[in-house]
């Protein structure tokens, strides 16, 4: 489930109330006249995306806050359709702040670029927010901490799609530990969104031979993708 943020409250009802006197003095029934105005809660502020990523780059919900330079929230459209989803930060992403700008992220941008997108019109983030101690695999409690970013975050976007990037992303979000090779190649579910499996770009600078199922399966995505924003 998601962890949501509730907008408006609901206003406190009348109150009924018995007030005892002293013990010499009778009981009597004080009842709030229903003329009087009821208790109001101010309606909480609406949250943007901007709002979540401040409220983040304080965080210090896991061991990764002692060790990291800075939160990497996610870049794009705060409205994208299309949602890229990788395992966490890299060097270059703590350092600067945003996912995916080193040399897998330049690769990230071709990819999307021969598929006619770009970082402004698709949705770029990670499953943790903050760089593991030399880019090791996100622990379950990292993980499980982190969600409280990664579930509000998605809810605001609200994708219609989804692509997971690499073995970590799809093991993680999917809750299995199949193979990537198993789970490339066929559609998946989560909260309800079509979700798509392909190589992580920083593999595919380290095995390139890779590079055409990669585009294989960003075709796979793109003819998809298209259906379901034609559909509409």
């Amino acid at each position: 489930m998601y962890l949501r943020e509730i907008g408006v409250h609901t206003p406190v009802s009348l109150l009924t109330f018995e007030a005892e006197k002293s013990k010499d003095d009778k009981h009597a029934d004080m009842v709030i006249d229903s003329e009087t105005p009821a208790l109001q809660v101010a309606p909480a502020p609406f949250k943007t995306l901007e709002d979540l990523a401040r409220d983040a780059s304080t965080c210090r919900l896991c061991s990764l806050a002692d060790t990291r330079n800075q939160v990497v929230f996610g870049v794009g459209n705060p409205q994208a359709d299309l949602m890229f989803i990788g395992e966490a930060p890299g060097q270059e992403e703590d350092l600067k702040g945003e996912p995916f700008i080193g040399r897998a992220g330049q690769l990230l941008d071709r990819m999307l670029h021969a598929l006619k997108l770009d970082r402004e019109k698709v949705y770029i983030m990670n499953t943790i927010k903050c760089r593991p101690p030399n880019n090791r695999d996100p622990r379950p409690d990292e993980v499980q901490a982190c969600s409280l970013w990664f579930d509000q975050q998605l809810d605001m976007v609200q994708p219609k799609m989804i692509c997971l990037l690499g073995r970590v992303a799809a093991q993680t979000i999917l809750q299995t530990d199949a193979p990537l090779g198993s789970l490339r190649g066929r559609w998946h579910d989560y909260q309800g969104i079509p979700v798509w499996v392909t190589y992580h770009p920083a593999y595919l600078l380290r095995s390139p031979r890779q590079k055409e199922k990669s585009w294989q399966d960003m075709r796979q995505l793109q003819r998809r993708f298209q259906a379901l924003i034609s559909s509409e």
